[in-house]
């Protein structure tokens, strides 16, 4: 299984990103896919997650009616959608995949793989 982020970069406040996470050897309609971000120095933290089959998307209070979750199957590929960025949003932004049910979702511990992470900078 490899799952490769990519999309991040340097954004002014307010601006917008899209994050890519490609999966490979692995069927990503089957799993949960979420995000999580890691500010320095902290833990990591959930940012959104969906599932297609049986549905659900759940976001972390700081990113509703600013972050979106999609996917495209045919792609094999999970975006995370961020609009109206904040500084306090710059972190390494992590995809990951699993199985858990959708009280588990917000834990880090309920996803089973991991992509390496995309660096997202917002500047005040």
């Amino acid at each position: 299984v490899q799952l490769q982020a990519s999309g991040g970069g340097l954004v002014q406040a307010g601006g917008s990103l899209r994050l890519s996470c490609a999966a490979s050897g692995v069927t990503l309609s089957q799993y949960v896919a979420a995000w999580f971000y890691q500010a320095p120095g902290k833990e990591r933290e959930f940012v959104a997650a969906n599932r297609v089959i049986g549905g659900g998307t759940v976001y972390a209070d700081s990113v509703k009616g600013r972050f979106t979750i999609s996917r495209d199957s045919a792609k094999n590929t999970v975006y995370l959608q961020m609009n109206s960025l904040k500084p306090e949003d710059t972190g390494v932004y992590y995809c990951a995949i699993g199985r858990g049910p959708i009280s588990t979702w917000r834990q880090v511990r309920s996803y089973v793989d991991w992509g390496q992470g995309t660096l997202v900078t917002v500047s005040s």
